[in-house]
């Protein structure tokens, strides 16, 4: 029996299956990350081109003032960004 991945939302190296969720570049994974740090951020910033793309994923919401992050942001960040392998886990 192999052992557990440390993240579901890519495929197990040994099977045909595709990527569950779309990849994250790391500019618009920190992207997301300030976003949930910061509760909004504002649409003249930098990584404009990162959090429309978030919108279009479904992980962002505009709102008049700039972006808010979505349930399925919260989630995508805490599976994606926040998920650590376990130092103590044995192989």
């Amino acid at each position: 029996m192999s052992p557990p991945r440390s993240n579901p939302s890519l495929p197990d190296p040994g099977s045909a299956q595709p990527w569950s969720a779309p990849y994250l570049e790391t500019c618009c994974r920190a992207a997301l990350h300030r976003l949930i740090l910061a509760g909004e951020r504002p649409h003249a910033t930098k990584d404009q081109a990162c959090l429309t793309r978030l919108v279009s994923l479904g992980l962002v919401q505009p709102t008049t003032h700039g972006f808010i992050i979505t349930p399925a942001g919260r989630a995508r960040h805490a599976s994606e960004i926040l998920s650590r392998p376990d130092p103590l886990a044995r192989t």
